[in-house]
């Protein structure tokens, strides 16, 4: 998982009348638009989108002139698994549907609310500031991490929450008790980007929805309508639909969103839910997010600065009171000595082990060393001595007799140049990792493209 990319991944998998739902909301459009879309695919939408008939594939492509093979086909992939073009006969055109509300997004007008209605300024208003609303999102996230690591925290998550913890495989229950531990999964969570862990408990309650009695569709649109909304600005509540009034207290359990009371008729998304379709990578947690902004009057403010020293003799050096982070260092590091305002230890053969023993990658511990790097290891051409690096990684692979790369396997090819061709099309685009002529398969690790391919070929065959 990966913020945006593990978010929108999940969009990739809706059936077509799923997509038609969707894109009827032009804030809808508007978000998948700028956030899924590589660029030459935006050029392409851009191309087409007052153009009121069909265009000729190859006019279009006179046009716009990638500067790959491999770019054309990511684009054109990306723009048939979102159902954003129709082709017919070697002519393309964009959805309808999706071509109308991007056009009301660009343009304005409709009563369609789905950017939010503001609410008029009230008396009270001066109390929801931004600080405010940004301790408020930082405290309901950072009791969610507390739970899962087990630290001391004034602020306990919901029962909800918890349940949603426990579903998503990132918490388990012992026994037939109510108390719960972390997983494999749950350890790998806590070293993941902000995004990436705001978008794993939306997804899976996106999975959850119809068990609760909500509509799908509705969901989504909330969500992707407040990645667009203004930080600060209060929304009313009368416009939105029965399920998405209903996801409003479990959004207030995760910080996404703030009411006075549950029965208020406004509400305010926080930075959460402002970053929900932003590319916030590079940040390590949730909270980081909101340390990035707070700037230092906050006990994360380390971690939206940069806190960590790595030394070439493996030492690490913390300069941070939080025990949540101490917490996620102590994840791979042999911590020796704390003071009240900096935690000192070793990572070792045996720290990072038993980290990749709980599920947690070489990677993981690397991005986060490096996000977290202290400024003064920032003016290095080098952030992190390479010798450290390499050695985490070694230390991985001590305990990996084999590599597993999740994939999809191609056999059974009518002829010799059938397999050729498409083997040749696969390396092209990047995904190919192993072929057997003799026996005439393959193995790559995306398939959507391939199948697309193979399908055009089949048509253009089929014609002559």
């Amino acid at each position: 998982m990966s913020g945006n990319i593990r978010g929108f991944g999940y969009l990739e998998n809706l059936p077509p009348i799923t997509f038609r739902r969707l894109y009827q909301q032009p804030a809808t459009a508007l978000a998948i638009f700028r956030r899924m879309l590589p660029s030459l695919a935006k050029v392409i939408v851009t191309t087409l989108l007052y153009n009121d008939v069909p265009v000729q594939l190859g006019d279009l492509e006179a046009l716009v002139r990638p500067e790959s093979y491999r770019e054309r086909e990511d684009a054109f992939s990306k723009l048939r698994r979102l159902h954003i073009i129709n082709e017919t006969d070697h002519t393309i055109s964009l959805d309808p549907v999706f071509r109308t509300n991007f056009r009301l997004a660009l343009t304005g007008g409709g009563d369609h609310h789905s950017f939010g209605v503001p609410c008029p300024p009230s008396d009270k208003k001066s109390k929801i500031t931004i600080p405010f609303l940004d301790e408020y999102a930082q405290r309901k996230f950072e009791a969610i991490l507390h739970y899962m690591v087990g630290t001391h925290n004034d602020t306990k998550p919901g029962s909800g929450v918890i349940s949603l913890l426990v579903s998503s495989g990132l918490m388990e229950r012992q026994g037939t008790g109510t108390q719960a531990i972390i997983t494999k999964n749950g350890f790998s969570f806590l070293l993941q980007e902000g995004n990436a862990q705001i978008w794993a408990l939306l997804i899976q309650y996106l999975d959850t929805a119809e068990e609760l009695g909500m509509e799908k569709t509705d969901v989504l649109h909330f969500l992707l309508m407040l990645g667009s909304l203004e930080l600060g600005q209060a929304y009313s509540v009368n416009t939105l639909t029965v399920t998405q009034r209903a996801m409003l207290a479990d959004l207030r359990d995760y910080g996404i969103v703030y009411q006075r009371k549950a029965a208020s008729d406004r509400f305010y998304p926080t930075r959460l839910a402002t970053t929900l379709t932003s590319e916030a990578g590079g940040l390590r947690s949730a909270s980081a997010t909101i340390a990035a902004a707070m700037g230092d009057k906050d006990a994360f403010s380390d971690a939206g600065k940069g806190f960590v020293i790595v030394e070439t003799n493996y030492r690490i050096y913390a300069y941070t009171n939080s025990p949540l982070q101490i917490a996620v260092l102590n994840l791979f590091v042999r911590l020796t000595t704390r003071f009240p305002n900096l935690v000192s230890g070793r990572i070792s053969r045996q720290s990072i082990q038993e980290a990749i023993k709980m599920g947690i990658t070489a990677d993981q511990i690397i991005d986060y060393l490096s996000v977290h790097a202290h400024p003064q290891m920032r003016k290095n051409l080098v952030v992190l001595p390479p010798t450290v690096v390499d050695q985490i990684r070694l230390w991985q692979i001590e305990g990996e007799r084999m590599k597993a790369t999740g994939g999809f396997l191609f056999k059974d090819f009518t002829t010799t140049q059938d397999f050729e061709d498409v083997a040749k099309y696969a390396e092209e685009l990047g995904v190919l990792r192993w072929k057997s002529t003799t026996k005439r398969c393959m193995f790559v690790t995306r398939h959507e493209q391939i199948a697309d391919w193979l399908k055009r070929r089949a048509a253009g065959a089929g014609k002559k």
